[in-house]
């Protein structure tokens, strides 16, 4: 009950903040009075992790989910709940790099790789080589972050765990997006959606949902707007089919992205003022993010050059922009401000705000926007007749333009390297592969000449007068040998036909024993009847005997 009062907190987040608080307290509430421990530490993290997701926003909830932690962990330690504390560890790491608190982020997986170590738990390790993935990913050390995720999709395929599979292409898809090959990372998502159809979960329909709307983002990304517009429309019409209207919000933000990136405010209005477009209303005011829609209507106006709706909604914008702790919120916020105000023809007004927009983008290394605010400023320095100003402004875009140049350089470096490491990884799984496929063939020939060397022996035995209860015990041993030889190497040959799926293998299995199991005792009777009874073999043996097995120096007579 502790978990699902957690999950449903998390749920109601999207919809609800008081009434997601209200559960997330009963959920606290109900493990604390129970005095089970693994209970408290859920209810704290379940607590911790919907709050630091919004705490990019406001700082009280990032409090909130720190001291929840703090609380989890603590339950964890003293308690001597290893696992326990490894899975507040990394639920911690992931919700500070979601706020882009990266250092701090690496610090604590590695505290939960350290302490994994000693568990020898495939699955956690796998979970933490994908995070640990994520966060230098996040440092731009790219290299790292793809060993990281090929090394956990090789565990998570030698698992053979879908769930870790999945994750694994998910998270190769982002790295690939991250370095522009889109098309590869389209490829891992198609893989990603791939082991979600094999997965037997209840939620695989709507997990469907988000992957939908990734694919459409990758489209969009690509200048593919058609397709992305497509995707983004599945997944609403799925969400549709489920009776889950929350899950259709991304379609729409989706949408509405797409609209803005084809610059076509009439698309973007019509969809705003839709059915669709009060539904987007309706759940960001549930959020009290309605500042959002203020935002979208300023730049939509702005853009069709109705500048007096523009200034209404930008008006409504400027507080919860300037007021907000998301960088990305501020930087946005103030550089669409300029914009509109250059469009107004208020230049001292729009190069005040883009001046904070680049000091911003400067001290969180946002290259791009800092190249866009540079070319703005050299603009408008120029129509206010301020040349000198122009001049610095003119150099230092072009400077950003190099630097921009540069990355992109290092972006296809990037994406040759990655190509590269996927090579040699491939490579040093097909060495691997060879190998031990040459080993089961050495154990396979081993196996096969002992076999043999046993039905040798038991010929040459029946040459000889030996004991038929001795006959009967090797010739047992022979042909359990042999059929259960056999058994192996059909079972081996036919995954290719049952792909390990259980009911499949118990009929193969079933109809192979239904064959093999009496024509094994018909055989094995009939040889060794033939061996011990009639003894046909003798004259044989005598002549063998009498051939090899005299001494050299006797006399014939």
């Amino acid at each position: 009950k502790v978990r699902l009062l957690g999950q449903i907190a998390k749920i109601t987040m999207n919809v609800d903040l008081p009434l997601a608080d209200k559960y997330g307290k009963e959920a606290i509430q109900l493990a604390e009075t129970s005095r089970d421990r693994k209970a408290m530490i859920v209810a704290y993290v379940a607590n911790a992790v919907r709050l630091g997701e919004l705490g990019d926003f406001k700082e009280e909830y990032a409090e909130r989910s720190l001291t929840y932690f703090e609380k989890a962990r603590k339950i964890a330690k003293e308690n001597k709940l290893t696992e326990y504390e490894i899975k507040v560890l990394y639920n911690q790491s992931e919700v500070l790099l979601s706020n882009a608190k990266t250092e701090q982020a690496g610090k604590y997986i590695e505290q939960a790789k350290t302490l994994s170590s000693a568990l020898n738990n495939d699955s956690l390790e796998v979970r933490i080589a994908l995070l640990k993935g994520n966060i230098n990913l996040a440092k731009n050390e790219k290299l790292e972050a793809l060993r990281s995720y090929l090394g956990a999709l090789r565990i998570a395929e030698r698992l053979g765990n879908i769930e870790l599979k999945r994750s694994a292409y998910q998270q190769l898809a982002i790295f690939y997006g991250s370095i522009e090959d889109y098309d590869k990372a389209l490829d891992y998502r198609k893989l990603a959606a791939q082991e979600l159809s094999k997965s037997k979960s209840p939620n695989a329909r709507y997990q469907k949902i988000n992957d939908l709307k990734e694919i459409g983002e990758l489209y969009a990304a690509k200048k593919n707007f058609d397709i992305a517009i497509n995707s983004y429309n599945e997944s609403i019409a799925l969400s549709d089919s489920l009776n889950f209207p929350t899950l259709k919000i991304n379609g729409y933000f989706g949408l509405i992205n797409i609209y803005i990136l084809m610059k076509e405010p009439n698309k973007t209005l019509e969809f705003l003022n839709s059915a669709r477009g009060n539904e987007v209303k309706k759940y960001l005011a549930g959020l009290n993010y309605s500042p959002f829609i203020d935002q979208i209507y300023a730049i939509t106006y702005s853009e069709m050059g109705k500048l007096d709706s523009a200034q209404k909604y930008f008006d409504l914008y400027d507080p919860f922009y300037k007021n907000s702790q998301s960088v990305q919120v501020n930087s946005s916020g103030l550089l669409q401000s300029g914009n509109f105000y250059k469009r107004k023809g208020d230049y001292k007004k729009a190069i005040g705000l883009l001046l904070q927009a680049k000091a911003l983008a400067d001290s969180t290394d946002q290259l791009e926007m800092a190249l866009e605010t540079s070319k703005e400023l050299d603009t408008l320095y120029q129509q206010i007749g301020d040349y000198k100003q122009s001049k610095f402004y003119s150099a230092v875009y072009f400077k950003y333009k190099d630097s921009l140049q540069t990355l992109n350089k290092e972006k296809e470096l990037s994406q040759i390297e990655a190509q590269d490491e996927q090579l040699r990884q491939e490579k040093l799984e097909q060495e691997a592969a060879d190998k031990k496929r040459q080993r089961n063939n050495i154990q396979y020939l081993g196996i096969t000449i002992g076999i043999s060397s046993l039905f040798l022996l038991l010929i040459f035995l029946g040459m000889f007068k030996v004991s038929a209860r001795f006959i009967k015990m090797l010739g047992f041993f022979a042909f359990l040998m042999f059929f259960e030889f056999i058994f192996l190497i059909s079972k081996k040959n036919v995954y290719s036909i049952t792909h390990g799926e259980p009911w499949k293998d118990l009929l193969f299995m079933i109809l192979l024993a239904a064959v093999l199991l009496p024509l094994h005792h018909w055989v094995e009777h009939k040889v060794l009847h033939y061996l011990t009874s009639q003894n046909k073999l003798t004259t044989a043996g005598e002549a063998f005997k009498s051939k090899w097995l005299r001494p050299r120096n006797q006399k014939e007579f």
